[in-house]
C-alpha cells in the first residue's frame, strides 16, 4: 500500500474514543512507520463518543474522496430507552425529565416508527457540531446559550424494530449524510407520547463497508507490519537525501 499517495482504511471505532482520537492514532502510528513528520490524514464521518462502529480513514490524496464517502447511505443499530430525556438526548448528559410508558405497547410502536420512514425534517442536537455564526452549536450550548437550530430535510430508507423490551427498544436504522440519530431517539419518544435518549450506537455500514471489514485500533500495528516492508522507512530517508 501507498499511504503517502492515497489509501482508505476501515476501522471500528471503540467506545468513548472521538473519531479524532483515532485518526490521530491511526497517523502517529503511520507516520512512524514511514518515518515521516508528516501525512495527511482524515476521516469520513463523524462518530460520538458513546458511539461505535465504522469508520473510514484516507490517508494522502485519498483524502480528496472523504465527501464521496460522507454522502453514501449509512446503517445504524441504536438502542433507545423510553420514558426519560436528556438534554444532549444520549448518556452524555444526565438525565432531565421522566415520561410515563405504561400506554406504551409493541403494536403501538410497530404502528409509530413507519412515519419516520421516507422523507423527514430533523432539529439537530443542540449539544452537536452544527455551526451557528461560526461557533459550534455544542460550545454555545455548554456555556448555556440558546441554540435556535433550524430544521433539516433528511432521507430514512428504512427504519426496523429489532428488539422491544419495554422501555427498551434496538432499532436497525438506514439514512442519509446529516442524520442524528440521537434526535431520532427524541423525536420517536415524543411520537410515543412520552421520551427517549439513546443509550447505545453503532454504525455497521457506509456504503458497502460493513463491520466485517473493519479493523481495531489493536489490529493497526499487525495491519502496518503487513502492509509496509521492514526497510520502508529507510528507504523514504535515502529518498529525501
Amino acid at each position: 500500500m501507498d499511504f503517502l499517495a492515497g489509501e482508505v482504511i476501515y476501522f471500528n471505532k471503540p467506545l468513548g474514543w472521538t473519531s479524532f482520537d483515532l485518526v490521530n492514532k491511526f497517523r502517529y502510528k503511520l507516520s512512524r512507520r514511514l518515518g515521516v513528520k508528516k501525512i495527511k490524514v482524515g476521516h469520513a464521518g463523524t462518530l460520538d463518543p458513546l458511539a461505535t462502529g465504522v469508520m473510514i480513514l484516507c490517508t494522502g490524496r485519498a483524502t480528496k474522496r472523504i465527501d464521496e464517502f460522507q454522502y453514501q447511505t449509512k446503517e445504524y443499530v441504536a438502542t433507545l430507552k423510553l420514558g426519560e430525556t436528556t438534554p444532549s438526548f444520549d448518556l452524555e448528559k444526565e438525565v432531565d425529565a421522566t415520561y410515563p410508558t405504561e400506554h406504551i405497547t409493541r403494536e403501538l410502536v410497530e404502528q409509530v416508527l413507519p412515519t419516520f420512514i421516507g422523507e423527514i425534517q430533523q432539529v439537530p442536537p443542540v449539544f452537536s457540531a452544527c455551526k451557528i455564526e461560526g461557533k459550534r452549536a455544542y460550545e454555545l450550548a455548554r456555556q448555556g446559550k440558546d441554540v435556535p437550530l433550524k430544521s433539516k430535510t433528511l432521507i430514512i430508507d428504512e427504519l426496523e424494530l429489532l428488539d422491544c423490551s419495554l422501555p427498551i427498544l434496538k432499532i436497525r436504522v438506514v439514512c442519509s449524510k446529516g442524520t442524528y440519530i440521537r434526535a431520532l431517539a427524541r423525536d420517536i419518544g415524543q411520537a410515543l407520547n412520552s421520551g427517549a435518549h439513546l443509550i447505545a450506537l453503532e454504525r455497521t455500514r457506509i456504503g458497502d463497508i460493513t463491520l466485517d471489514k473493519c479493523m481495531t485500533p489493536e489490529e493497526i500495528d499487525a495491519f502496518l507490519d503487513r502492509e509496509i516492508p521492514c526497510d520502508a522507512k529507510e528507504i523514504r530517508i535515502n529518498e529525501e537525501k
